[in-house]
């Protein structure tokens, strides 16, 4: 073997050593992927009517998807019906009562009341000129004083008769008083609250979404007493929807909210669901029974929602599913779901 030879064996043996050494010597980058692993969590709503009446009909099957505000189930509607009817007829007639005090006497009313005026005058003028005459006979002893004292009594009643005209047409030409008026205008608004609240009844009777859902359990059927205390249906929200996961303290500073994650599930392995951290728990629990982790059970673990787009509806809730979040990403704002639906 030459002298050169060798020293291309060398160089050779030098490069491997110095190459070997590099990779040996170098730290690998860290892994900042997280997986978690938990469930399809979604809020549900009981609805029920508040007032107890017998349920009348159920407008929706379990599974069936409903649209906010729409038609459920209603109550037998005749007893609202005629609680509407009345609060109607008593408001109305205590309108047409505020109109009369307000439009004050007709002209045909006061007329009437100066004419009784009128009369009254002249029968008390001759009163007083047959008293006068009495009095001039009894003094000439051609009339009794019994006469006389007749003709002052009829005389005397009929002043007081025209004193009592006289200030009822002048109450009839004033109108009525405003306490009066007062008085029906606060009954009106009675009224009228009376008949709104009859209204909310006649329309609490009728059972409606309150968001879009998903109908699960159907708990009364037609027939049965519906009241506040007993739900009639149960109803799934399909949005917000999260995944219940569960972190422990070593990696719960790794995560902020915004980060964005994927979820997939072994019902349709290969999908993936764009999701986001949204909610982290301030307080520690001991790991639930059905999180698997590769921990003890007695360990504290914190909850953590990562909400999800679901465009096609194919979660569901309890699936287990899996949540993969890169650490390294920054927070950003929820991705736009709607861009997915089918």
């Amino acid at each position: 073997m030459t002298k050169h030879q060798i020293a291309a064996i060398g160089l050779l043996a030098a490069s491997v050593g110095l190459i070997t050494g590099f990779y040996l010597n170098h730290d690998e980058p860290p892994d900042t992927r997280l997986t978690l692993y938990g469930n399809i969590d979604i809020r549900q709503v009981e609805l029920s009517f508040r007032e107890p009446e017998r349920l009348e009909q159920i407008l929706v099957q379990e599974g069936e998807q409903v649209k906010a505000g729409q038609l459920l189930a209603t109550q037998t509607l005749n007893g609202y019906q005629y609680q509407v009817d009345l609060a109607t007829a008593t408001l109305e007639a205590q309108q047409h009562l505020l109109d009369k005090l307000l439009h004050g006497s007709r002209p045909q009313e006061i007329g009437i009341a100066r004419n009784d005026v009128k009369a009254a005058e002249a029968a008390a003028t001759l009163a007083q000129k047959e008293l006068q005459r009495q009095q001039i006979l009894a003094a000439r002893k051609l009339a009794s004083t019994q006469s006389a004292d007749k003709a002052k009594a009829e005389y005397a009643r009929a002043t007081e008769t025209l004193q009592a005209l006289k200030k009822q047409y002048s109450l009839t030409s004033i109108g009525p008083r405003a306490e009066d008026i007062q008085a029906a205008q606060a009954q009106l608004k009675a009224a009228q609250a009376s008949l709104e609240l009859a209204k909310k009844s006649w329309q609490d009777a009728h059972l409606l979404a309150p968001r879009d859902a998903v109908i699960q359990n159907r708990i009364l059927e037609p027939g049965d007493m519906a009241n506040a205390q007993t739900p009639v249906l149960t109803l799934a929200l399909r949005d917000p929807l999260w995944a219940r996961a569960y972190i422990g303290e070593a990696d719960l500073g790794k995560l902020l909210p915004g980060m964005p994650a994927q979820i997939s599930s072994d019902s349709f392995p290969d999908k993936h669901y764009k999701g986001w951290v949204g909610y982290i728990s301030p307080t520690a629990e001991f790991t639930p029974k059905a999180v698997e982790t590769t921990e003890l059970r007695t360990s504290l673990v914190y909850q953590l929602r990562v909400y999800l787009c679901n465009p096609q509806d194919q979660l569901r809730l309890g699936m287990p599913v899996t949540v993969s979040i890169d650490t390294a990403l920054s927070p950003s704002s929820p991705p736009d779901c709607q861009a997915d639906a089918p």
